[in-house]
């Protein structure tokens, strides 16, 4: 009786005791030695410093209590859905990270004790996602901004004309510009510190891009 031979087994590799295709590991593969190279490169070029006060910069306690402030001062010229965005981002960021649980590069040295960090949440940025949602609505707001300027310019007395004299629209244009310098900044830090893989942050910006369009169109009250 001839015995049919059973079809060869498709070919896949392992990393870390978890089966996955081989484009997925080549890409992990690459990822890993493009951001381990990018970490030894810009580490004597950037003052550490400068890296932890960016890292502190996008800490989402300090960013969500600044929404609150500004949502309480300018509420009668404008609505931010900042806070709400940061909220969904937080919330949708921490989900994926406990569903990926991809771990943070070996060289990951925590020399800033304001931060402690879970050593299986590399995936994605969640410091890279806070600021490009920030730099997102800023700049999705700006029109908005900018009515709000000329409106309160217009309402009050000389005094507050002659404390806002410069022009509205190269003003805003000048702070969106900072915010997307400071998102970038940021995100580039994560991978000079060692906190992220390059695809990691890269994610998180990319999240952090789609939650403020979708905060912008829907979290208006």
């Amino acid at each position: 009786m001839n015995h049919s031979t059973p079809p060869p087994h498709k070919t896949t590799k392992t990393t870390s005791s978890t089966t996955v295709p081989s484009f997925l590991s080549q890409l992990i593969t690459l990822d890993t030695t493009l951001s381990y190279h990018l970490h030894t490169i810009s580490q004597p070029l950037l003052p550490h410093s400068f890296l932890i006060l960016l890292e502190l910069s996008a800490d989402f306690s300090s960013l969500f209590i600044t929404s609150l402030a500004l949502l309480h001062f300018l509420r009668h010229l404008f609505f931010t859905p900042l806070p709400l965005g940061l909220l969904l981002d937080l919330a949708l960021i921490r989900f994926i990270k406990a569903l990926v649980h991809r771990s943070r590069p070996h060289y990951n040295i925590n020399t800033n004790p304001a931060f402690s960090y879970r050593k299986q949440d590399s995936f994605p940025s969640g410091h890279a996602s806070r600021v490009f949602i920030v730099a997102a609505l800023l700049h999705l707001s700006a029109e908005a901004i900018i009515t709000a300027l000329v409106e309160l310019r217009s309402n009050n007395n000389g005094f507050v004309a002659k404390m806002i004299s410069w022009d509205e629209n190269k003003a805003v244009n000048f702070i969106v510009g900072v915010a997307w310098f400071w998102a970038l900044a940021t995100s580039v830090s994560r991978v000079v510190l060692g906190r992220h893989f390059f695809f990691d942050v890269f994610a998180g910006a990319c999240f952090g891009v789609l939650e403020a369009l979708f905060a912008f169109h829907f979290l208006w009250f």
